[in-house]
């Protein structure tokens, strides 16, 4: 009897296509659950000590007006922190879609635009929502606008590089490049992170729940963009 090889690729492509699809959504469920949590402890004040604890960590004993370490580390935190702010983030996203365009990937083009944009429209609403003032235990060493819960540096800079690591992944037939985008877009997101609680701007919770939501949202496109693939309504791999 011949072996179907076509027939048991395919089965076998799409037991891994249901996996990963419910890997997703399981840990889609875990950070909406963790931000709840969160979100209810920074409400309840759960959350103050544990948040001045760590924004003091990063402050000189002696002086907490100035941050840890020498005048260049903090000339870096302000470098690191401009990765996560909308002009950045909107002239990137804006280079990758010339990429995709370029590259003939107008479908991943879209979907990334929009998981950009409704990132932006979700952190906007999420701020207003909570409208949480921000530190005033040390001077901000960024200047801000909007309120602190969540933060959307980090909010935004997680949607962001962790979508568009997906999405170039998506195209991207080398294994040792797959692993590189998907790193650096994992650090950049980092950084951006503790920066903001470095220069005094956010408590840590706030960057925690930024990160949990940013995160979520960007698995959540990964998920879309697997689901159109599979229905031919998106450019392949």
């Amino acid at each position: 009897m011949p072996v179907q090889t076509g027939s048991n690729h395919f089965l076998v492509w799409r037991e891994r296509f249901q996996f990963w699809t419910l890997a997703g959504l399981a840990a889609i469920a875990a950070a909406i659950w963790g931000f709840i949590e969160l979100a209810e402890a920074v409400l309840e004040g759960e959350s103050h000590a544990l948040d001045t604890r760590l924004l003091l960590a990063l402050r000189n004993p002696e002086d907490i007006s100035d941050p840890i370490g020498p005048g260049w580390i903090e000339e870096v935190g302000r470098d690191f922190t401009a990765l996560g702010g909308v002009g950045v983030l909107t002239l990137l996203t804006l280079a990758v879609a010339g990429y995709f365009l370029l590259n003939g990937k107008r479908r991943a083009m879209w979907l990334m635009l929009a998981a950009v944009g409704s990132g932006l429209l979700v952190s906007t609403l999420l701020k207003q929502g909570f409208d949480r003032p921000r530190p005033d235990l040390v001077p901000h060493g960024s200047i801000v606008y909007t309120s602190s819960f969540p933060s959307g540096h980090s909010m935004l800079a997680a949607v962001t590089y962790l979508t568009l690591a997906a999405l170039l992944v998506r195209v991207q037939p080398n294994r040792a490049l797959k692993s590189y985008f998907l790193v650096l877009a994992v650090l950049l997101t980092l950084a951006v992170g503790i920066s903001r609680v470095y220069l005094g701007v956010h408590w840590p919770s706030d960057v925690l729940a930024g990160w949990t939501v940013g995160a979520s949202w960007a698995l959540m496109f990964w998920l879309i963009a697997r689901r159109l693939e599979r229905r031919g309504q998106i450019e392949s791999e």
